[in-house]
């Protein structure tokens, strides 16, 4: 049988204390009176079926499948039902209140920055000696070697290795600005002179340049972004005093 433990409410608030995790609590608990304070002064209200709805995806995000998967996910983190519709509810008043709030400044926005959302899909090899890079690029150019070949045998990290030195598609802002210059000037594909950076000196092959399109999953990661930083300013703009006990009082 196993040995049973009991931990009291005082135990957790003392470990959240000594765990200097009372600012970021404090935070998010502001965050969320802010949000509920300004979707009711712009009038925004749940109705039960969107609730159902938010519910349904919170479900899926958590992959509680069957009734018992949400049973002993709601014990595993000493959840009530009435709880979880409050997550649910929380998460769709701020959907709610983000759209609200900044659904037509995503479009003008998106357009005003195009060029941060084009990505670039690139081959890169790393070395250390610039003379080495220049003969393997020279010899690149002249079909002596593959790139293959020389990721194989210049990258140490094996994953990188076996993928031959693929680096994915990344955003203009994910490269170095010395970087990125030469990969957005590039006609696809093509492979570009080696680039001195404090990491070493980069041979890259630039696949593909992707322009941007305004889908679903970029709109809503441009009305995220505006949102943060709208609640952060709101976060800014308030003292926050947290009533502890006595001799704990704390002041943030």
């Amino acid at each position: 049988m196993s040995k049973v433990l009991t931990v009291s409410p005082e135990d957790i608030l003392h470990h959240i204390k000594i765990a200097c995790q009372i600012p970021n609590l404090l935070e998010a608990i502001v965050s969320r009176k802010i949000i509920n304070d300004e979707a009711e002064k712009q009038g925004i209200s749940i109705e039960q079926e969107e609730l159902q709805q938010a519910a349904d995806s919170l479900r899926l995000a958590n992959k509680l499948i069957k009734a018992e998967d949400t049973w002993t996910w709601l014990e595993k983190h000493h959840l009530s039902l009435d709880d979880f519709e409050t997550i649910a509810h929380t998460n769709l008043l701020s959907a709610k209140l983000a759209n609200h709030l900044f659904a037509d400044k995503v479009e003008p926005f998106f357009y005003a920055h195009q060029l941060d959302y084009t990505g670039a899909v690139t081959y890169e090899v790393i070395l250390d000696d610039e003379d080495l890079a220049l003969e393997l690029f020279y010899a690149l150019q002249e079909g002596e070697i593959s790139f293959q070949e020389i990721a194989r045998q210049y990258i140490q990290n094996p994953e990188i290795r076996r993928a031959g030195g693929y680096q994915g598609n990344r955003l203009r802002s994910e490269f170095r600005p010395e970087i990125a210059a030469a990969i957005f000037a590039a006609t696809p594909p093509q492979i570009l002179k080696p680039i001195t950076t404090p990491k070493g000196v980069h041979i890259i092959v630039v696949e593909e340049i992707i322009k941007p399109e305004l889908d679903e999953q970029l709109r809503m990661k441009i009305m995220g972004d505006f949102f943060t930083n709208w609640l952060q300013q709101q976060l800014t703009a308030i003292e926050i005093v947290a009533k502890l006990a006595p001799q704990d009082g704390i002041k943030n």
